[in-house]
């Protein structure tokens, strides 16, 4: 059986709680993970088939907590965060990307 309880911010099933949609980030700060395994995080902007990172971060390694961990809360896990110039990567190597907010790792 599904227990489901919601409230005005949240909506929680099975234990599981998810926030709305419109709580997501809206800019353009992002962790992108790309073939070879790397993974920028940075402002996103595409254009002619090219992803353009600024603010460029490299997610050298994190110490706990998984990805998405890290993706959630870098200082608690003890994330390596090296900035860096500015990246531009074809977009046939993301693997996928992960909206986060603007002030992320910064």
């Amino acid at each position: 059986m599904t227990n489901i309880a919601a409230s005005v911010n949240t909506i929680s099933i099975n234990g599981v709680e998810y926030a709305p949609v419109n709580a997501q980030p809206k800019g353009p700060r992002a962790v992108v993970v790309v073939d070879r395994g790397w993974i920028f995080a940075g402002d996103v902007t595409r254009k002619d088939g090219r992803i353009f990172i600024s603010r460029a971060l490299h997610v050298f390694k994190w110490e706990s907590l998984g990805f998405a961990g890290m993706v959630d809360n870098p200082k608690k896990a003890k994330a390596d965060l090296r900035r860096m110039s500015d990246v531009d990567i074809p977009e046939g190597s993301e693997i996928f990307c992960v909206p986060v907010p603007d002030d992320w790792g910064v």
